[in-house]
C-alpha cells in the first residue's frame, strides 16, 4: 500500500478552492503528507506567496513533515539528472524561438497536438553536432528537449497504476505513450529544470509512492513515468481526482481573487465551511 503523498503548490499566486480540494484530498489518503515549495521559475515565484500557502494549509488544518522542501535548494539534483540523459544521447539542444516553433507549425499546417497544443515540429533534432556546436560557441540561447523517439525505444513499453480516475475516467494500468508531449523541454537558461524533470526526481527522494493531484495534470503521468524509467527511478502510483470548477465550468485559475483561501477566510469563511463545501 502507498505511504506517501505529496501536495506541490508552485507559489505564483494565492490557492483557492482548487488547491484546497487537492491538498485534503492528499492529505486524507491514509498516508504520511509532505509539502513541496516548487519555485523553480524565479520570475513568478515570490516568497510573500510561498508563505500564504503555508498560512493558508495551517487555516484547514493540515500539517505536514518537515524541513518542506524547496525545489529552489535542489538545482544540482537536476543538473545531476540531466547529465545522465546526455550522457545517454537522450538530449539535444534546442535554438528555436517560441515564434519561430510558432511559425513553423503554421507553416506545416498539419502538427500533431499534445496536451499543451501542437507539438514541437523537431526542427533542432536534426541539426548535426558540428552546427549545435557552432550556434552554443556564438552563444546562442538553447533549451535542453528529450528525444522521444529515441527515450521510447530506451524505456520500451511501460505503464502506470492510476488508482483515481483521468478525465476520461481512465483507471487501472494505463499504458504510457512516450510521445505524448513530443520532444519535450527539460531545461532552459532562465529555468534550469522543468517540471516534469523536477518533480520525478524529487519523488523519488522524497519516497513518493502516491502522487495525488488533479485529472488536468493526467496526461503528466505519460512523460514523467519515461523519465522514471530512464533515470532508474522508483515508479509512484497515481490518484487523479475531479477538479473543482467555476459557475461556467472553467477550472479556477490564480486570478480568481474571490475564491482564493485568504479572500474567502477575511470574509468569514471558516475552514469547516470549505470542507463542506468541497
Amino acid at each position: 500500500m502507498p505511504t506517501t503523498t505529496r501536495f506541490a503548490p508552485s507559489p505564483t499566486g494565492y490557492l483557492h478552492l482548487g488547491h484546497a480540494f487537492a491538498a485534503l484530498t492528499a492529505a486524507q489518503a491514509g498516508t504520511q503528507f509532505l509539502l513541496r515549495i516548487e519555485d523553480i521559475d524565479g520570475t513568478r515565484c515570490r516568497p510573500e506567496y510561498a508563505a500564504a500557502i503555508f498560512e493558508d494549509l495551517s487555516w484547514l488544518g493540515l500539517t505536514w513533515e518537515e524541513p518542506v522542501l524547496r525545489q529552489s535548494e535542489r538545482l544540482s539534483a537536476y543538473a545531476a539528472a540531466l547529465n545522465v540523459l546526455k550522457s545517454r544521447g537522450l538530449l539535444y539542444p534546442c535554438f528555436c524561438t517560441r515564434a519561430e516553433i510558432a511559425e513553423e507549425i503554421a507553416r506545416s499546417g498539419d502538427a500533431p497536438n499534445g496536451p499543451d497544443g501542437p507539438r514541437y515540429p523537431g526542427t533542432c533534432r536534426h541539426l548535426s553536432d558540428a552546427e549545435r556546436s557552432e550556434k552554443i560557441a556564438a552563444g546562442m540561447p538553447y533549451a535542453l528537449r528529450l528525444d522521444a523517439a529515441k527515450a521510447a525505444a530506451a524505456v520500451g513499453p511501460l505503464t502506470f497504476a492510476e488508482h483515481g480516475a483521468g478525465p476520461a475516467g481512465e483507471t487501472g494500468r494505463i499504458a504510457v505513450d512516450p510521445g505524448l508531449f513530443g520532444d519535450v523541454v527539460l531545461a532552459r537558461k532562465e529555468t534550469p529544470s522543468a517540471y516534469h524533470l523536477a518533480v520525478v526526481v524529487d519523488d523519488a527522494f522524497q519516497g513518493v509512492d502516491l502522487v495525488t493531484r488533479g485529472n488536468d495534470l493526467f496526461a503528466a503521468a505519460h512523460i514523467q513515468r519515461v523519465l522514471q524509467a530512464l533515470l532508474g527511478l522508483p515508479e509512484p502510483a497515481y490518484a487523479h481526482h475531479r477538479l473543482i470548477l467555476d459557475a461556467i465550468g472553467k477550472k479556477f485559475s490564480k486570478r480568481d481573487r474571490a475564491v482564493t483561501l485568504k479572500s474567502l477566510r477575511e470574509a468569514g469563511v471558516t475552514p469547516e465551511d470549505i470542507r463542506r463545501r468541497l
